[in-house]
């Protein structure tokens, strides 16, 4: 069991050897222009489909940690993929990200806020590595959010726009908030701008007044006006972006960021910050409660009703990979052993029915009896989940984003 003990000299080991793994696995990503293919099981380019913004920026990100880890290649590999945001993925006309670009060549319609969260993520990791261009891929990317995105007023993002930039969509919703308060703090963190990092503080408060009066199951769709939409996508619950119900993998990525926030923002031992790592434990809790080995099977459920009943068993990697990542933080602010423990359940899950020993990465859905699945998320698009597992539980800095921590 000293294979899955968080701190334990085989555990560095074992995360150590799966993060290299993770970086060769993926260095086949790049197109001729940059921007990332969708990687089949076996790491193959999948050339029949999209070239989607948020994979490329995610390869930006990872691989420009590869350059910090100094990974060998990942230099040249992180910046294919700056060479794909700066170029084909950018909108040059209109300003912004396509969503991606089609295999004829064509363009994915709309403007996402969630994609230009991962741009932003990309740039301010870049940044850090030192990679040529990043500085002004930042500058950029933080000028278009600013101006489409941020809504001062209500201290939340919005969603969806059309490519010209020109009408906004009426829904809103918490998985592009939620990957915009990594990026918000990332910033902070990278370029000093503490602007960020309040309104990242301003999107986990209103996150947490929602938990609240829900029992700690986050919703996850909203109307133009901020009222929760709990019953959106009932009739598709396996959306693979709007899911219907609570998405527990939610509450626990949500648990860690407030961490982070919180203690970045107040020190770790006051009581401020402790009030937010007492919510981020009952988001944690809830969702480990709700869909952690709930079915006769290992594993997460994919989402719960409002009453905590899972509705669709999938178990997608990435609820693992921050199911890993929030037990381990919450052990380094809280030092209760519950949560070690829990590390060592998940790393047990992992190496048993989610890491493809075969390739080196992770099995990206697997269904209720942990066989692969492939209804949401065939093959491995990206390795941006899994490999900050290996690094974030051992970031004993837990209030500093990945990125920066690595050049401390």
């Amino acid at each position: 069991m000293e294979k899955y003990t968080l701190d334990s000299p085989e555990n560095k080991a074992f995360v150590r050897q799966m993060r290299t793994s993770l970086l060769n696995f993926g260095k086949n990503f790049p197109s001729l222009e940059g921007s990332s293919y969708y990687l089949g099981d076996d790491g193959t380019p999948w050339k029949d489909r999209p070239r989607e913004t948020w994979i490329t920026s995610r390869m930006a990100h990872v691989y420009s940690m590869g350059v910090m880890l100094e990974h060998e290649g990942s230099d040249a590999l992180a910046d294919a993929a700056l060479k794909g945001l700066t170029g084909e993925l950018h909108d040059d006309e209109h300003g912004g990200w396509y969503a991606g670009i089609n295999p004829d060549g064509s363009i994915l319609p709309t403007k996402q806020c969630y994609t230009h969260a991962f741009v932003i993520l990309a740039a301010t990791s870049a940044t850090l590595a030192g990679r040529p261009g990043a500085k002004q891929l930042l500058e950029d990317a933080l000028k278009v959010y600013d101006r489409f995105f941020w809504d001062e007023h209500m201290g939340l993002s919005v969603d969806t726009w059309n490519t010209e930039f020109t009408e906004l969509d009426d829904y809103r919703g918490l998985n592009a908030n939620m990957h915009t308060v990594e990026a918000f703090l990332a910033v902070a963190d990278a370029i000093c701008n503490e602007n960020y990092r309040i309104r990242a503080g301003r999107i986990i408060n209103h996150v947490i007044g929602w938990a609240r009066a829900n029992d700690y199951r986050i919703p996850e769709h909203f109307s133009i006006d901020w009222k929760p939409d709990l019953e959106c996508n009932k009739d598709k619950p396996e959306d693979n972006f709007k899911p219907y119900g609570a998405t527990p993998g939610h509450g626990i990525e949500w648990a860690r960021l407030i961490v982070q926030w919180a203690v970045s923002t107040y020190g770790l031992g006051g009581d401020n910050a402790a009030d937010y790592i007492k919510v981020a434990e009952k988001l944690y809790n809830r969702a480990v409660n709700d869909a952690w080995n709930v079915d006769g099977a290992p594993g997460i459920c994919y989402t719960t009703d409002w009453n905590g009943k899972p509705i669709v068993h999938d178990r997608m990697h990435w609820t693992l990979a921050e199911a890993i990542n929030t037990s381990g933080v919450l052990y380094r602010v809280t030092s209760n052993e519950k949560y070690k423990e829990d590390y060592a359940e998940f790393m047990v899950y992992l190496d048993t029915k989610v890491l493809d020993h075969k390739t080196g990465s992770w099995f990206h859905q697997l269904d209720k009896n942990n066989e692969l699945l492939a209804t949401v998320w065939p093959g491995k698009s990206d390795i941006y989940h899994a490999l900050q597992s290996t690094m974030i539980p051992y970031n004993e800095k837990v209030g500093v984003s990945i990125a920066a921590a690595l050049k401390m």
